[in-house]
């Protein structure tokens, strides 16, 4: 692995092979999203009877939520490998600014995740307003801004990747959908869901935003350093992200105290 150690204050500076790398890992991740939304959509429509009684545009969300969750589990798990288990980020090892570090598994990772954000975002402005509002398409924008500016720069890949990481949350939501839809909000597995999406929401968009911004103003002097672009991106962007997250876990705090109630006046 190649790590950057740029300290300036400019996009550029890749080379060919590398852009190719690039462009390479964003098609991937288009081609991820149409291969897993077809197989979602073929798999479905023989292991769930409820699949062919959906109207047309809930089969699509269906097939959708089908490939979201195929990229939160891409991401999440690349991310918590490059920012836990690699010494990609381990600052006693004198490789520089922490927010310089790459390599080419964050670029590739960053690539496959444009590609979903941009299929996705197609998929939402295609259907608008069936799979999402302006928040989604909020939220994407903001992820997709922030992502390719990281992957063009070579830098602040390590807090990219926790924001990535925060994407594990998204199966939790995607069965409470498919939950929803198949008439089983009264069985014990929405309970259980909704009880594991408030512990990961808690745990990877409220808590792992705290350290974020924790970790950000410890190592303030090497963020400055970051091209400006980028730099006021990274003091705007997650605090919109985090103001987010706060509102939805608002709603799945709401949610799951009118689901537990519900559960325990049938018992």
């Amino acid at each position: 692995m190649a790590y950057s150690q740029k300290t300036g204050t400019s996009i550029g500076g890749s080379d060919m092979k590398e852009q190719m790398l690039w462009l390479s890992s964003v098609l991937g991740g288009i081609l991820i999203c149409v291969i897993v939304y077809h197989v979602t959509g073929a798999i479905s429509s023989v292991c769930f009877k409820v699949y062919s009684k959906l109207q047309s545009v809930q089969k699509v969300e269906w097939n959708n939520r089908g490939f979201s969750t195929v990229h939160a589990f891409i991401v999440a798990v690349a991310a918590l490998h490059l920012l836990l288990f690699s010494d990609l980020f381990k600052e006693d090892l004198g490789k520089g600014y922490i927010v310089d570090r790459r390599s080419t598994y964050s670029n590739t990772t960053f690539g496959i995740s444009i590609g979903y954000f941009l299929s996705d975002l197609a998929m939402i402005l295609w259907h608008y307003p069936a799979l999402g509002g302006k928040e989604y398409m909020l939220h994407h924008g903001l992820s997709l801004y922030s992502i390719i500016l990281a992957l063009l720069s070579g830098q602040a890949h390590m807090y990219i990747l926790m924001v990535l990481f925060s994407e594990i949350t998204t199966p939790f939501v995607n069965l409470r959908w498919y939950l929803d839809v198949s008439g089983e909000k009264k069985s014990r597995i929405y309970v259980y869901n909704g009880i594991a999406l408030f512990f990961g929401w808690l745990g990877a968009r409220i808590i792992l935003f705290i350290f974020f911004f924790r970790h950000m103003y410890d190592h303030f002097d090497q963020v400055k350093t970051i091209f400006p672009l980028g730099f006021y991106g990274l003091l705007t962007v997650p605090p919109l992200l985090a103001l987010m997250n706060v509102f939805w876990f608002w709603k799945i705090v709401k949610g799951l105290i009118k689901t537990l109630s519900r559960s325990r006046h049938q018992n």
